[in-house]
């Protein structure tokens, strides 16, 4: 399995950082920068968790295609009337995380939840990937072969015929 993560705005976000810095200015929102997550398997399930604070439910979005899972969630601003900002460094805005699933996931029977800013997404290994036992027999003992001949098999016909 193969996961992956990619945030094409990380070096500017950094720079504009940087900028904020030596400006002095530390008041201002940023935008998200990453969505960290955790993942791990245990027993037949891959689960990865995923941390959302202040994001609200209805904003996550789920999807997979082919063996991409991509889940897109939106912080926003809050809509205070006559607030004067003091300090403002809670980040907001829209932001993806895409993990490149492997195939022995069944992604149909996907599992999400959200509890207390955390999403955790839970899939099932698929029954043909799962650890099984597989049976071993003796190679060195010959097995048993009954042999029959053509004359024995048409012999046995003539004597049951002759008894019915």
């Amino acid at each position: 399995m193969m996961l992956t993560a990619y945030d094409p705005f990380a070096a500017t976000s950094a720079a504009f950082r940087a900028l904020d810095q030596l400006a002095g200015r530390t008041g201002t929102a940023r935008a998200l920068s990453g969505m960290p997550m955790d993942a791990y398997r245990v027993g037949d399930k891959f689960v990865a968790h995923f941390d959302l604070p202040g994001v609200d439910p209805g904003s996550i979005d789920l999807s997979i295609e082919g063996t991409t899972l991509t889940v897109t969630a939106e912080r926003s601003v809050p809509q205070l009337e006559n607030a004067e900002w003091a300090v403002a460094e809670r980040p907001y805005g829209s932001y993806t995380r895409q993990l490149v699933l492997g195939r022995s996931l069944d992604t149909d029977r996907l599992e999400a939840s959200y509890h207390d800013g955390v999403l955790t997404v839970s899939i099932p290994v698929a029954e043909k990937a799962r650890a099984r036992k597989i049976t071993v027999t003796r190679a060195d003992v010959p097995a048993a072969v009954e042999s029959r001949t053509i004359e024995h098999e048409s012999a046995g016909r003539e004597q049951r015929a002759v008894e019915s």
